[in-house]
């Protein structure tokens, strides 16, 4: 293991990085499109962020989570309505196909899905 995978900073930032899905590698490992952190005025760690296609799956993860490890499918409507907020205010229904994913996740159809945005509009 590399002493950029060691090194504080990259301890710091653990949680960060597994939130959202990043990566850390070896500042020389770095690619272009990664985000080099430095420590001190030298590189010391490399940020790889996750694709984008993965960032729906990322959020629907977390929310099972935050409902205590509970299926999606088995919340009850109340939950369910919750789940779809949470996605809303974390920009899940911006990625293409993200009604229908989370309407597949809840075991709901899309226009469930949409009711419960409608309904958050109007709250």
């Amino acid at each position: 293991m590399s002493d950029a995978l060691n090194h504080p900073l990259t301890a710091a930032l653990r949680p960060l990085l597994d939130a959202v899905g990043a990566t850390a590698v070896a500042p020389a490992e770095a690619r272009a499109e990664d985000v080099v952190l430095e420590w001190d005025g030298a590189p010391a760690l490399a940020v790889r962020l996750p694709h984008l296609s993965s960032a729906l799956d990322r959020l629907l993860a977390e929310m099972v989570r935050q409902f205590d490890g509970r299926p999606l499918t088995e919340l009850d409507r109340a939950d369910k309505q919750r789940v779809v907020a949470l996605l809303e205010e974390r920009g899940a229904f911006t990625v293409r196909h993200g009604v229908e994913t989370v309407a597949s996740a809840l075991g709901v159809s899309r226009f469930t899905v949409y009711n419960y945005l409608n309904r958050q509009e109007k709250d």
